[in-house]
């Protein structure tokens, strides 16, 4: 007979996914500090599942925690910037190139529905939802690879690119149009086999974000 979930454990993933989705939405931008007792007014919880989801933010790089300043919610440190944006056009690159002109139907209509998606999104000024769809697409193309240990890098780094991508979308004049652009041509030149345009494409893309962040 199979065991039932640990209650405990439940109320901890709730808070964790909860806190996250408060920090990487924007609704507790970096420099913000928190106490466990308002946050578990807001979520309605006891202060024990807060303090476990805020331990493992802040071994994820979400907030820092420390007996002089509390709980505050961390900006990515420059170098964490780059890293991430160059282990990025390390591994996409890498994967249009081998993917271009594979593409079965059912994967190219996921593609483009996600770029319509962003055309949406884009045309609704809501850049929350087009920064979801961004960190999308870029693992949709990751994921048609099928290449499991890729899939697992961006996984991890699924939640950070959220945020810097948010970061980008609110803070560049006209960035969510020009990144749907950018994607559409993408995703076109992988559908059609030229995989080092689509590689190109990429790094122009990306380097775009990296190079507005460290401006900042």
């Amino acid at each position: 007979m199979a065991k039932s979930a640990d209650p405990r454990n439940l109320l901890q993933d709730q808070a964790y996914d909860r806190l996250k989705g408060l920090i990487q939405t924007g609704t507790y931008p970096p420099g913000t500090f928190l106490s466990e007792r308002q946050l578990a007014s807001k979520l309605g919880m006891s202060k024990t599942p807060i303090k476990s989801a805020l331990t493992r933010l802040d071994i994820e790089g979400f907030v820092a925690v420390s007996p002089q300043q509390g709980i505050v919610v961390r900006e990515p440190s420059l170098q964490e910037i780059i890293d991430l944006f160059d282990i990025r056009v390390a591994l996409e690159t890498f994967v249009v190139r081998r993917i271009a002109g594979k593409l079965t139907p059912d994967q190219i209509s996921r593609l483009r529905q996600n770029v319509k998606d962003q055309a949406q999104a884009a045309k609704a000024k809501d850049e929350v939802e087009i920064t979801r769809l961004d960190t999308e697409f870029h693992t949709i193309l990751c994921s048609i690879l099928g290449n499991r240990e890729i899939e697992r890098v961006m996984w991890h780094f699924r939640d950070k690119l959220h945020r810097v991508i948010l970061r980008v979308m609110k803070q560049a004049s006209g960035r969510m149009q020009t990144a749907l652009e950018e994607h559409a041509g993408i995703a076109e030149a992988v559908i059609r086999g030229k995989g080092e345009l689509a590689a190109e494409r990429i790094v122009k893309h990306l380097e775009f974000g990296k190079q507005f962040l460290i401006s900042r």
